[in-house]
């Protein structure tokens, strides 16, 4: 602010308008987000049962109910 008082720095015209995430970007970071947090909840799982077959079921299971209830919570926020 001070520096465009001193240099004359031109302001750029802000675009004020709202712009909507597509499906396949939705998607995209439904998969990317739930691989890391089904590594985690495979880590942690392996370190609570201490069998590695438990620790992939619960991790499975737990990627498959989360991408579903991450992608539709992306949907309802891009509504709005």
């Amino acid at each position: 602010m001070i520096l465009e008082h001193i240099i004359k720095i031109p302001r750029k015209k802000s675009t004020s308008f709202k712009t909507k995430e597509s499906v396949k970007r939705s998607l995209i970071k439904t998969l990317s987000w739930r691989l890391i947090g089904t590594i985690d909840t495979i880590f942690i799982s392996y370190l609570i049962t201490g069998t590695f077959s438990s620790a992939i079921s619960i991790g499975v299971f737990e990627m498959c109910s989360k991408m579903i209830l991450y992608f539709f919570h992306e949907r309802l926020w891009n509504l709005f």
